[in-house]
């Protein structure tokens, strides 16, 4: 099978690698039909963490199941399903109590927790960024979708992780109807989180980032963009709340966080939340920080280079501000972010910006990690069925494109349409 794998820093090839297959009574294997790019993906392809060469990257991942290993009982052959990030056992301390982010049986180091697909430090799993996927424990780990499956990949593919992973950021910052709520980054992860304040109410949202592609998405969806090239993201919001405050905020960057001038600060988003976040306010940080880091002994230091970053701690502590941090535990909210989706209640596919095949996945990274105008998600399709799950029969625009074309239309909801709900609106 075909894979996209790692090579070293900044660099991924596709070739060809033995295929998955069922080695446990309890797996399922996985025909993969749509998996994404993450920023957390990024962290791996700079050379930022311990992913090993050889490997398969990635963890956001959709498709069909081809075959199920004899332990399994629910799923069947033939189903559409998505899969949480996290593989989790069910049944360990951890997964009983719901934090299947932390799951203890399938990472093999007794001293840690956790465990992903094609993820540094998280087990020895090869990633989704291929035709065939192995799933363990496939009854409790795959979420089984509608008969819209085929159709809304898009949508239904950001429940691997990063709608889930915005929507964590909320829970941890406590964010209720009517709330102002800051989020500092607005990559996908950053504009889920927006999606889901604005989901769950929220009065009024902001989101903080120098990159005008994205701040643009933010602002579509109804969120107040900060351009933090031009303003300090704490003054404005202290400005707009008589110097209180916004009532929570989300940290949606992490420890590779740079200014406008491309200068690396893991600490600029954690001051500037707290900073920003009024007295007693909750703050969510689902940005990926690590433990180690060598590549920040020459951006950062060597604090940053063990993990140790100086924040604002004083002023925390004297806010009385609680912090929630990890990863998400994705089955806590998936079934629920399904049934909006199913529902037309939520379309997250609105951050998708390109849809490539598997063979494109190097230049795919380039641009990402670059972050070059307009490239703000990018879907990757091994089964060579890409503009959202058709073959053929595009307009080749960007979803960028599309949607200026709808404006000029005066298409309404442009903004929260996919790519293929465009073409069709637009007669493409």
């Amino acid at each position: 099978m075909k894979a996209a794998v790692y090579e070293g820093p900044r660099t991924v090839t596709v070739k060809d690698v033995p295929d998955a297959r069922i080695e446990h009574p309890a797996d399922i294997l996985v025909k993969v039909t749509t998996t994404n790019i993450c920023g957390s993906d990024l962290h791996m392809y700079e050379g930022r963490t311990s992913f090993e060469t050889g490997r398969a990257m990635g963890h956001e991942n959709l498709g069909q199941v081809v075959e199920v290993g004899a332990a399994v009982g629910k799923v069947k052959v033939g189903d559409w399903v998505v899969l949480p990030f996290n593989i989790a056992c069910g049944f360990c301390k951890q997964c009983e109590q719901g934090l299947t982010n932390y799951c203890l049986t399938m990472q093999p180091k007794a001293d840690m927790a956790g465990a992903a697909y094609g993820f540094a430090e998280m087990g020895p799993y090869q990633g989704g960024q291929a035709e065939l996927l192995r799933v363990p424990y496939g009854d409790f780990n795959a979420l089984r979708l509608g008969e819209d499956a085929a159709e809304r990949q898009l949508d239904y593919v950001m429940l691997a992780d990063i709608f889930p992973t915005g929507y964590h950021a909320t829970e941890m910052a406590g964010v209720k109807p009517g709330d102002q709520t800051v989020v500092h980054g607005a990559g996908p992860v950053g504009l889920m989180a927006a999606y889901s304040a604005l989901l769950k109410g929220a009065g009024r949202v902001w989101v903080a980032d120098h990159q005008p592609d994205r701040l643009r998405l933010a602002e579509q969806i109804g969120a107040i963009p900060i351009n933090t090239a031009e303003q300090d993201p704490a003054e404005v919001v202290k400005e707009a709340t008589l110097g209180l405050g916004a009532d929570n905020g989300c940290e949606c960057v992490g420890y590779q966080a740079h200014d406008p001038q491309g200068h690396e600060d893991a600490t600029l988003t954690m001051n500037g939340l707290i900073d920003s976040v009024r007295f007693t306010g909750r703050i969510g940080v689902v940005g990926v920080f690590v433990p180690e880091d060598p590549g920040a002994l020459k951006a950062q230091g060597e604090l940053a280079a063990e993990g140790k970053i100086p924040i604002d701690f004083g002023k925390l502590w004297f806010k009385g501000q609680t912090i929630g941090t990890g990863q998400a535990p994705v089955k806590r909210y998936n079934r629920a972010l399904r049934d909006l989706i199913a529902g037309g209640r939520a379309e997250p596919s609105f951050v998708v910006s390109h849809e490539l095949d598997l063979d494109e996945a190097p230049s795919a990274y380039e641009h990402f990690d670059n972050r070059d105008d307009g490239w703000t998600k990018v879907v990757l399709h091994p089964d060579g069925t890409h503009r959202s799950g058709r073959r053929g029969g595009s307009s080749h625009l960007t979803l960028q494109e599309l949607r200026h074309r709808a404006a000029e239309h005066g298409i309404q909801g442009r903004s929260h349409m996919n790519k293929h709900q465009l073409e069709e609106a637009l007669g493409y």
